[in-house]
């Protein structure tokens, strides 16, 4: 609600959504009701998500498997199948899908995480090639570790807490500190707009140099 604030206070026009995108009616509510409200829909950001439990295949349960895939990539699939037959009437459309660097490498944690954010990815590739023709970008963006609230939390938990954490993840990364949610805010705006109009199926990294060890 204070970003509606922010954006109302500036001359802008916003509408506050509370949807759980791993549920199919509550999604496709939402997306017709943007739709009735503001005319169209020009950019979809997929940026839900959870990071579920840290435990091995062997070890994880069923609905700890599902609890994480339902949020992570069933929302991916629910809000692109939802929002594209706008976009395909409006003859175009830029979508960005959030995944993470743990998409494409393996890690000693998280391994739902790491399995919904690759194949977050590859909905990504589908979909840019199945939409291309409709002028439809998709893209995704892989970020190393971002303190946002949600890592600020888990990073809390470990021995250290999260001045600990912060000095732990700043090394892993090659240029020295952690990211902030503004880094990844930029990504985003770069490839939902024009600038970026010769871009689609690109995974683009936001990690600091992580991936290049």
């Amino acid at each position: 609600m204070d970003t509606v604030k922010q954006i109302t206070e500036n001359g802008g026009v916003a509408k506050f959504y509370k949807v759980d995108v791993s549920n199919e009616e509550n999604v496709k509510e939402a997306v017709d009701d943007v739709v009735k409200s503001f005319g169209k829909i020009d950019i979809l950001i997929n940026n839900a998500g959870i990071t579920g439990v840290d435990k091995r295949t062997h070890e994880l349960t069923i609905d700890e498997w599902d609890q994480v895939f339902n949020v992570d990539v069933k929302g991916v699939f629910f809000c692109t199948k939802y929002v594209v037959p706008y976009m395909i009437k409006n003859g175009q459309g830029s979508i960005v899908n959030l995944s993470s660097i743990y998409g494409t490498l393996g890690s000693h944690e998280l391994t739902p995480y790491h399995a919904a954010k690759g194949a977050v990815l590859a909905m990504t590739k589908q979909d840019a090639l199945n939409y291309a023709k409709d002028n439809i970008r998709v893209n995704s963006i892989h970020p190393g570790t971002i303190m946002t609230p949600l890592v600020k939390e888990l990073g809390s938990r470990m021995e250290g807490g999260l001045e600990a954490y912060n000095k732990l993840m700043s090394e892993k990364h090659p240029i020295g500190h952690a990211g902030e949610p503004i880094d990844v805010s930029y990504g985003c705006l770069y490839l939902a707009s024009d600038e970026a109009k010769f871009v689609t199926s690109a995974a683009l990294y936001i990690d600091g140099g992580y991936s290049a060890m």
